[in-house]
């Protein structure tokens, strides 16, 4: 795949989200603050520029196609990595709690419910949807077109992409971080690490729609219980794209790459695919 493409692709990608953004807070949508309706309407929005720069570069400009876009869900063969997808927030807050302990940090909220908890899970179910903007973009093009034969390689430099791409977020204090620049660093590291992740989920499905999953029980499920056990002031450490959350996610991606030279059937497609469209 040339390389103007890519290029291209980033383009529409960042520009596209990065103007919508913009252009909503010269016109005074976060002046309300990062939780209201319409400035949360606006970030989703803007989070569609990725998939609007993959449908522009594969329908008008390469011509490519969608062939190797991922967009068949595979359930049939694939359905246990959808629960993993789903669930893995689970462990992964529980281990946060358990280093957060160890480092004496106090619950904030300790009536955290099973009842709250099952509704982090179907909340995630129910708004995977709008993940699609940057599941398209990110694991639906980009990250199948830079190093297609090594994975690891495409996942880190995809999630540096990914980062920078929230960087006008942390600038609007819609992440949360109690400071901003060392949370670009921190949530940097942690789109790496879920890159790895969603892109593991890619290539064993063969599609985008378990990645579409994980990336919503990580905003519900993951955050969320996250936020209800300790609420703000410490979200470098305790949040879900927080310090303590780079020992179990990178627990999971070490596990991947030693494990990345298996090959399924999900691999084969997507990289076949890809090199037909290259």
């Amino acid at each position: 795949m040339s390389n103007r493409f890519i290029g291209l692709f980033l383009l529409v990608a960042l520009g596209g989200a990065w103007c919508v953004w913009g252009l909503a807070w010269l016109l005074g949508v976060f002046d309300d603050g990062p939780m209201t309706l319409p400035a949360q309407a606006v970030v989703a929005f803007g989070a569609f520029s990725p998939a609007a720069g993959a449908l522009v570069v594969r329908r008008w400009i390469a011509r490519e196609g969608f062939s190797d876009a991922g967009l068949r869900p595979n359930l049939r063969n694939s359905w246990p990595f959808y629960i993993v997808a789903w669930l893995l927030p689970l462990p992964v807050v529980g281990c946060i709690a358990a280093l957060a302990g160890v480092l004496g940090l106090t619950f904030v909220h300790t009536d955290v419910s099973v009842t709250m908890v099952l509704s982090s899970l179907v909340s995630s179910l129910v708004l995977t949807p709008l993940f699609f903007g940057e599941e398209f973009g990110w694991r639906g093009y980009l990250q199948v077109r830079l190093f297609a034969d090594r994975p690891i390689m495409s996942a880190v430099l995809t999630g540096l992409v990914w980062g920078v791409f929230h960087y006008p977020l942390f600038l609007l204090g819609f992440e949360g971080y109690e400071n901003t620049a060392l949370g670009l660093i921190v949530f940097t590291v942690f789109t790496v690490l879920m890159s790895i992740i969603l892109g593991w989920l890619r290539q064993r499905t063969g599609g985008i729609w378990a990645g579409c999953l994980a990336h919503s029980a990580a905003d519900m499920t993951g955050s969320l219980n996250a936020y209800l056990f300790y609420g703000g002031g410490q979200w470098i450490l305790t949040s879900y794209a927080g310090v303590l959350a780079w020992i179990p996610l990178g627990i999971v991606c070490v596990w991947i790459a030693l494990t990345s030279s298996r090959s399924t059937a999900g691999d084969r497609v997507v990289r076949e695919q890809a090199h037909l469209t290259a």
